[in-house]
């Protein structure tokens, strides 16, 4: 590169390396992101599939949605991954945190566990890419936050939406989450023993902050829903 530099330019190699700071600092860093998807998963699906679900060592969930990740993404669709292999996971660091998460971010996987491998991973994979912008704690404590500002089975419930095991229009599922929170959402299905195409995930965008909704740039790709899904209870 600085010999590439020396020939295009003709500079001397002094001058070179003075001006090598900004020419690095101009460079994208590994670490920027333009928005966050802020997802929540449905218990009840999670567990109804062939591979099921293992509660936690603290026990079953509540019949709630809980928090799977917090993930920076490109507008161009796509995203940052591990993107600082010295930043590790330190339980000690969100200490104050750690009963609200295991109410509101559990992990369904087996074997069952208290929830430190799950959060270490969607720290290491996730949260250090969102560093220039959030610390370990502030990146849990904003997803918390967001939770708590989003509750989606209030907003389906109010609409009629019920996880009854019957099922439901997707355009409806999204109009109601579009009518309380002002942004539109991204829906995720999974599929049940019997095949049956069931509500799992939902997706809305975040700002670089993390602390408010936006329209999301573009929506992930993943599996589709078909026109009308289940809502297995929990």
């Amino acid at each position: 590169m600085l010999m590439a530099m020396k020939i295009q330019s003709g500079l001397p190699p002094i001058v070179l390396l003075a001006l090598l700071p900004s020419f690095f600092s101009s460079l994208p860093s590994a670490q920027d992101f333009d928005f966050f998807y802020f997802v929540q998963q449905w218990p009840g699906s999670y567990c109804d599939t062939k591979k099921s679900c293992c509660y936690p060592t603290t026990g079953k969930p509540a019949a709630d949605f809980g928090i799977h990740g917090l993930w920076p993404n490109y507008n161009s669709g796509d995203y940052p991954s591990s993107c600082d292999p010295d930043s590790l996971y330190d339980s000690y660091q969100i200490e104050d945190l750690v009963g609200s998460m295991q109410e509101e971010w559990p992990t369904l996987a087996c074997p069952s566990s208290d929830g430190n491998k799950f959060w270490e991973h969607e720290w290491e994979k996730h949260g250090t890419c969102s560093e220039s912008v959030l610390d370990q704690h502030s990146y849990f404590h904003s997803a918390l936050q967001l939770k708590n500002k989003i509750n989606l089975l209030q907003i389906l419930k109010g609409a009629g939406i019920e996880p009854d095991g019957g099922f439901y229009k997707v355009s409806s599922i999204k109009d109601a989450i579009k009518e309380a929170t002002g942004f539109t959402p991204w829906i995720e299905c999974n599929v049940d023993e019997a095949r049956n195409s069931q509500l799992y995930q939902v997706y809305l965008c975040v700002d670089p902050s993390a602390s408010r909704l936006i329209e999301c740039p573009i929506f992930p790709k993943g599996a589709k829903c078909h026109r009308e899904i289940e809502f297995p209870a929990f």
